[in-house]
């Protein structure tokens, strides 16, 4: 895993100091080499920079950006079935002189074009720019593991593994998109394909990127989509024939991520997900995998003991770490920097803390992420299959007088039930479901922190709802299942734009290349395709899965509620990160800032610090936008 950066200039004013300086402030991501190329045609000056963290071909061959007659890449991420693919292209006559993926990726494109992108089983960000067609050619793989950037304005072209690199261009505007502002505070991230500043842009998933220099402009086309899977019948298959096979392709993805010329390491949370990826990689290799988990202090989710178990069963090389509570803390003033664009999920910190253990003694580190989204492991999900048709079924002329009596009557005014936990935010996701109890908003109002009358209420100005994949009709109504829909929704949001965005800025903060077992394509596809009581059985979340690491790990020792890393956000911002809510809450700060209404700021504000205790995840929200305003507008 590597970083990238490039541009395009047609007013041909960029330098390669320029390139240098955007590459340079991505050092992160890859401590081990940085490399560059500068092109020009007639009409514009081309640059790809490459920051270079080794794991395949630790050699000069791995050296990028990589050249191959006219076409030069720049390339982040990694091509498992590269050597496959390079059989086949050796009986083509290709020859190579590396063992690289980036060789492979190069002679695959000069052999195919984009139809190439069809062959790779991977993760990927890259951009080849063709000297002779004067073409660059960008894609982004299937789920997004990988990030890129791109922004475009006045003849200039800039694109990158990470926003910050676009911001060092001189000519990159930092113009706020107060929509974007607003997705943040409702979702806690900016939804693809839109970004914090306006004219940037994030490629989507399953989508490459062809621009004709000559012509000036570019196109964006897709190549993959989820809803393909989807929208394929569903398999006639027996429940025993559907466990065998789905293991057999989880064991191939699995292995695939085992390659590597660096040491690999496994993240073991003790959960479902890690406990199936550590299983089936430590049943199929003689070594000891390297197992590694991190214990979070007064969260009251620690599930330390319990990996701590299931390694020992397995036999893993486990270690065990346990931070401070000031270790944790003193993360939080690092997050503007390394998520360059306003992110709010709070369990960064745990992430880039075991990220930082597992650094110690290895290079690559397989998270299991996806497992939820694939074979229904959210709550939410549980919720809509017990209660959601129940409330479809009130007829639309109670739920909405009901709805509108809770519009009478505030969450505040409503004795004793006001003094309870979260009571306010329940409430306004009950009346919200009562107007519209369709799965789209059922999903909608369990996702969100904010709702449109949150932001109404808290912006000095009018905001639009930013479109996004949680209005997707690529569902066809042949196949449609509410559980279908909300899974490939949270697919192309939740994962995409919150998980894999936290764990590729929480290992590249430490120089750690964080792999993606679950997300080979081919899981995905063939899962999207099992009977819908495969997944979730009678109440039972991720049922084919858990069959599969009930053959490995004794079912006692996995049966508890799912936990996850936790934070005590609360208790931290009534304490340790006061000082910093006081200062980004302040009066003077807001209105110079002239984005938001002070009122509503304060109100959220002494509202929590007067016991409503709910309010913590917005004032979490708002701190962690000001926080990054501080860093990138006003360059603290």
């Amino acid at each position: 895993m590597c970083g990238i950066s490039g541009f395009i200039d047609f007013n041909k004013k960029t330098s390669i100091e320029v390139l240098e300086k955007m590459n340079r402030i991505m050092a992160h991501r890859g401590p081990d080499g940085e490399g560059y190329g500068m092109y020009e045609t007639a009409n514009a000056k081309i640059g790809l920079g490459h920051r270079r963290l080794s794991i395949i071909d630790l050699t000069a061959g791995g050296h990028q950006p990589k050249t191959f007659g006219s076409l030069h890449l720049t390339f982040n991420g990694e091509i498992y079935n590269y050597a496959e693919i390079k059989k086949d292209l050796e009986a083509k006559g290709h020859q190579f002189d590396s063992h690289s993926d980036s060789e492979v990726i190069l002679h695959a494109y000069k052999e195919w074009g984009s139809d190439a992108l069809q062959k790779f089983i991977g993760m990927f960000a890259l951009a080849i720019y063709d000297e002779a067609e004067q073409k660059l050619f960008a894609c982004r793989d299937r789920a997004g593991v990988k990030p890129f950037f791109y922004y475009h304005k006045d003849g200039l072209f800039l694109f990158g593994s990470e926003l910050k690199a676009l911001v060092q261009h001189p000519s990159f505007e930092k113009q706020i998109n107060n929509d974007a502002v607003g997705a943040f505070l409702q979702f806690g991230y900016v939804p693809t394909p839109h970004c914090i500043f306006n004219n940037a842009f994030k490629l989507k998933p399953g989508h490459f990127l062809n621009f004709d220099i000559k012509k000036q402009e570019f196109k964006e086309e897709q190549y993959w989509n989820v809803y393909d899977a989807y929208n394929k019948p569903i398999l006639d298959i027996s429940l025993p024939e559907a466990i065998e096979e789905t293991e057999k392709l989880l064991t191939s993805a699995f292995q695939y991520r085992m390659v590597s010329d660096v040491p690999v390491g496994v993240f073991l949370s003790g959960g479902y997900d890690s406990s199936c990826v550590t299983a089936i990689l430590q049943k199929n290799n003689t070594e000891k995998i390297k197992t590694f988990t991190i214990g979070v202090p007064h969260a009251g989710m620690n599930e330390a003991p319990f990996a701590k178990e299931i390694a020992a069963h397995l036999g893993t090389d486990h270690t065990e770490y346990y931070c401070t509570e000031k270790e944790a803390l003193d993360i939080v003033p690092q997050l503007p920097f390394f998520y360059d664009e306003p992110f709010a999920d709070s369990s960064a910190i745990p992430t880039t803390l075991v990220s930082r253990i597992a650094r110690e003694k290895v290079t690559v580190a397989l998270s299991a992420d996806a497992g939820d989204e694939i074979f229904a492991g959210y709550n939410r999900y549980d919720f809509m299959a017990k209660y959601g048709g129940s409330i479809q079924k009130i007829p639309g002329v109670l739920r909405k007088s009901a709805a509108a009596m809770m519009e009478l009557i505030p969450a505040d005014k409503i004795p004793v039930f006001n003094k309870k936990y979260l009571f306010h935010s329940r409430y306004e996701k009950v009346k919200s479901l009562l107007k519209e109890p369709s799965a789209r908003n059922v999903l909608m109002s369990m996702t969100q922190q904010m709702n449109t009358k949150d932001l109404t209420e808290l912006f000095k100005d009018s905001i639009k709802q930013m479109p996004s994949y949680f209005d997707s009709k690529d569902l066809k109504p042949d196949n449609y299942s509410v559980l279908s829909y909300m899974m490939a929704v949270d697919y192309q949001t939740y994962l995409l734009d919150d998980i894999l965005q936290k764990v590729d800025r929480a290992g590249m903060s430490v120089s750690l290349e964080g792999r993606e077992p679950f997300l080979d394509q081919r899981i995905i596809e063939w899962a999207a395709q099992l009977p819908l009581e495969y997944k979730y059985n009678k109440g039972n979340k991720k049922f084919i899965l858990k069959q599969i690491v009930h053959k490995y790990i004794p079912a006692k020792m996995m049966d508890r509620p799912k936990m996850g890393f936790g934070i005590p956000i609360a208790a931290w911002l009534q304490n340790e990160l006061k000082p910093y809510v006081d200062k980004y809450f302040d009066e003077a700060f807001i209105q110079k800032q002239n984005i938001f209404n002070n009122n509503i700021i304060q109100r959220i504000k002494n509202s929590f610090y007067h016991g409503k205790i709910e309010r913590a995840e917005k004032v979490w929200y708002i701190l962690m936008f000001q926080m990054w305003y501080d860093k990138w507008m006003n360059n603290n």
